[in-house]
């Protein structure tokens, strides 16, 4: 599995929303984007990572940064969790993880000792050029936007 590093160009993506609306990162072009990567709707620890997105969405917006999840759920599925949480920004739909893959973040990961294939929970925050600025891999849930916030600082 490839990681990204800062410099590299992004994967350009399309995948279906939460409403089933197609999300390009094209369509954020000339936008800093914190996009995270999530093994599962609705689980313990996405929902503490994508709440904490949605509480910082204010500070996010103030430094020029949209956000987007991306974890194998279906958009249904993304859409219920985003209902259920008022997350109220693009949950994406990589159900065939080609995107994850892309960005090198799924794999085999061990929990409560055993052994899986999935989402290895990842963030990067992507630059208005489509440049990856910041890539940090097996992230914990509550770094994730602490982490952009202190890279957002420091590229303003």
């Amino acid at each position: 599995m490839a990681q990204l590093k800062p410099g590299d160009v992004a994967p350009s993506f399309e995948l279906l929303d939460q409403d089933g609306q197609p999300v390009k990162l094209a369509d954020y072009q000339g936008r800093k984007v914190l996009l995270y990567f999530y093994p599962k709707a609705d689980t313990p620890g996405c929902t503490t990572q994508s709440c904490s997105v949605r509480d910082a969405r204010p500070d996010l917006t103030k430094a020029g940064a949209a956000a987007l999840g991306i974890s194998p759920d279906t958009p249904d599925k993304q859409k219920q969790f985003d209902e259920k949480y008022d997350l109220g920004f693009p949950l994406l739909a990589d159900v065939g993880h080609t995107v994850a893959e892309a960005y090198g973040v799924w794999g085999e990961k061990v929990s409560m000792g055993k052994t899986t294939v999935g989402i290895i929970r990842s963030s990067f925050l992507i630059d208005e050029k489509g440049k990856v600025a910041q890539a940090w891999y097996k992230v914990s849930p509550d770094e994730t936007v602490p982490k952009a916030q202190e890279a957002l600082a420091r590229l303003s």
